[in-house]
């Protein structure tokens, strides 16, 4: 599934399935905006384009991301970058982050990131939530 956009007047809100882990911070911080349960399920004009923007950047693992289309600040990308480990989980990246697979090919993997620590996820290097079937736990 490709990246989709969910357009309101001075915001795009940009959606790639394929790194959302379902942490719900989106559908728990704006659910007027964010509802699963709702076709389109992203409503950007329910809110404040500032609203939007603040639940977007909470989002951990880069699925979500915005633009602003009425002169407010681009989402900003913290310039040092950060690695925060969850407890029984992935690994979240904040920042410049550029990532090198197997076969030396380099991606961007910012301003936000959810990185498997399972091993088994489809979408390595990305987490896609396969350490919850696994009963992944961590040894520390």
């Amino acid at each position: 599934m490709p990246r989709k956009t969910y357009e309101a007047a001075g915001i795009h809100v940009h959606f790639d399935a394929r790194r959302c882990i379902h942490a719900a911070r989106c559908v728990e911080g704006l659910p007027a905006v964010f509802d699963a349960d709702r076709r389109p399920w992203i409503a950007p004009e329910a809110a404040s384009v500032e609203a939007v923007a603040e639940v977007v950047r909470q989002c951990p693992s880069g699925a979500l991301t915005y633009e602003r289309l009425d002169g407010g600040p681009a989402e900003p990308i913290d310039e040092k970058a950060s690695v925060a480990t969850v407890r029984d989980g992935p690994l979240y990246l904040r920042g410049r982050c550029l990532l090198t697979d197997h076969e030396g090919r380099s991606m961007e993997a910012g301003p936000r990131a959810a990185l498997c620590r399972c091993g088994a996820s489809r979408n390595k290097p990305f987490c896609d939530n396969s350490h919850v079937a696994q009963g992944f736990r961590d040894r520390s």
